[in-house]
This record gives structure tokens, C-alpha cells and sequence, in this order.
């Protein structure tokens, strides 16, 4: 059978999770290449995975991949996700924050249709989007996130204060809508702008986040409500993995001949 050849954008922690479970789980699939920022990580995380290291996404399109999995940033999607789409690959995402400016959105969906190519969202720490999904269909529908996070997470962004380290039970340091989160925490809020784009839109998807004492990991609370359908979803991670698996799942959903 021949294989489905796959590129990756980005060869950091969440990459090595989708390189190495090629074997166990994505037989169907033969990684080719891999593009990095830093070029001699790329090289190592090529040497280890057996794919070519590449130095511009111009390089990476060249190895003809069927499909190119991104787990890299915000603006990887936004430098790349055109040139992808129009250089005859399929396109997974996980940094889905770039989503949340709608014109380019629907930029990259006209392109996807013109090109007869895929974007698919990659869930990352998020599930339920079947239901969230469906409910916006059946009617007009109000959605809200609610997200815990650990002081420490927020090191290196807007919202963080030394303060932050002494809280006692939980403090609320953002709410807003995820468009507005995205654009203050553009590596954070990834999961809120997937159930943005699964429900109300980033524009009508309300969201608070709070630093909770000695918390560790993610935590997101999802409320839907419809005249038909309301459902609460809760999910809980402890590490980062699940994004990276996220996009194991994906692949595995596009060969699978049961879709779920």
C-alpha cells in the first residue's frame, strides 16, 4: 500500500509526539520532512524521525506531502497556511488562535476550496466539538469558556503578576471574548478559539480565566446554550501531550474507515 506522505511544521515537544507515534498508530503515513525555526533542531529531529530537514516552507512543500501537520505558533499558520493549501497538501492545525481573526479565516477557506485541499482543526485539550457542532445548527446558541491556570503559566504575558505566586483560592485576571484572549495570550487560548469556532464565533464566545492556587495543568469548563440543546463539558490536562495527540487522533481519523 503506498503511504500518504506527511510534513510537519514545528519540531518541538508536541512534534515528537506525532513523529513518534507514526509507527504504533499511523502506519498508513511516511514523514518526509519537517521545518523548523531553529535549523539545527531541526536537523536532530530530522536525523531521529528519518526526514528531511528543511529550511523554508518552499523546501518543505517540494517533498509533495499529502498532508502537513502544524504544531508550531500562531504565526507559522498565518506565514504558511496559505502557501500549503496552494501547494497541493491537505493542511492540520493545532495552533488555532489564528482563527480567531475571521478574515483571514475565511481567507484560508475560499483557498482550500480553490486548491480542492482540507484545513482540519486539530481539538488539542478541547473535545466535544460533535455536540457544540450540532447545537448551532439546531438553533442560535450563547457560549461561554471558563479557564484554571497556575500562576506560573502565565509568566511571560500580559496578565502575569508577581502578585499572582501569593494567591489564595482563586483570583479572575481575564474576561473577555476568545478574540480578545487570543490576542493577549496568543499561545494559551488555543482550545478557547476551537470551541469559538465549533459554537458562537470568537466575537460571541465569552471567557474568564483564573489563576487558582497551587493549581497544576489546564482545566476548561465549556457552557453551551441553545433553545433545544445545553450541555457543560469539562475537561482537565495535566501536561501539554493531549495537544500533540490531538493531531495523532486527526490523522488517524482521515484514514480510518470509521470516522468518528
Amino acid at each position: 500500500m503506498k503511504k500518504l506522505k506527511l510534513a510537519l511544521v514545528g519540531c518541538g515537544y508536541l512534534s515528537e509526539i506525532v513523529a513518534g507515534a507514526l509507527d504504533r498508530y499511523l502506519p498508513e503515513y511516511e514523514l518526509v520532512g519537517v521545518l523548523g525555526r531553529n535549523f539545527e533542531k531541526t536537523e536532530a529531529f530530522a536525523k531521529k524521525y528519518n526526514c528531511k530537514a528543511c529550511s523554508s516552507i518552499e523546501e518543505l512543500l517540494s517533498l509533495n506531502p499529502d498532508y502537513t501537520a502544524e504544531a508550531a505558533s500562531v504565526e507559522s499558520v498565518k506565514n504558511y497556511g496559505e502557501k500549503i493549501l496552494k501547494g497541493g497538501s491537505n493542511f492540520v492545525v493545532l495552533s488555532i488562535g489564528a482563527f480567531a481573526d475571521s478574515d483571514f479565516y475565511e481567507q484560508m477557506k475560499g483557498v482550500a476550496r480553490e486548491n480542492e485541499k482540507k484545513i482540519y482543526i486539530a481539538s488539542g485539550a478541547v473535545g466535544g466539538f460533535d455536540v457544540l457542532r450540532t447545537a448551532a445548527l439546531m438553533s442560535p446558541i450563547t457560549a461561554s469558556i471558563g479557564s484554571q491556570k497556575s500562576a506560573k503559566s502565565l509568566k511571560n504575558t500580559p496578565l502575569y503578576e508577581e502578585d499572582l505566586l501569593n494567591v489564595k483560592g482563586k483570583k479572575e485576571v481575564f474576561s473577555g471574548t476568545t478574540k480578545e484572549a487570543i490576542k493577549i495570550l496568543p499561545t494559551h487560548v488555543n482550545v478557547a478559539v476551537a470551541t469559538a469556532l465549533a459554537s458562537a464565533g470568537p466575537e460571541n464566545t465569552k471567557m474568564n480565566i483564573d489563576v487558582v492556587e497551587d493549581f497544576v495543568g489546564d482545566e476548561f469548563k465549556i457552557e453551551i446554550q441553545g433553545e433545544e440543546v445545553s450541555t457543560d463539558i469539562n475537561i482537565y490536562s495535566k501536561t501539554s501531550k493531549i495537544a500533540g495527540w490531538s493531531v495523532v487522533a486527526v490523522l488517524r481519523n482521515i484514514v480510518s474507515p470509521v470516522v468518528f
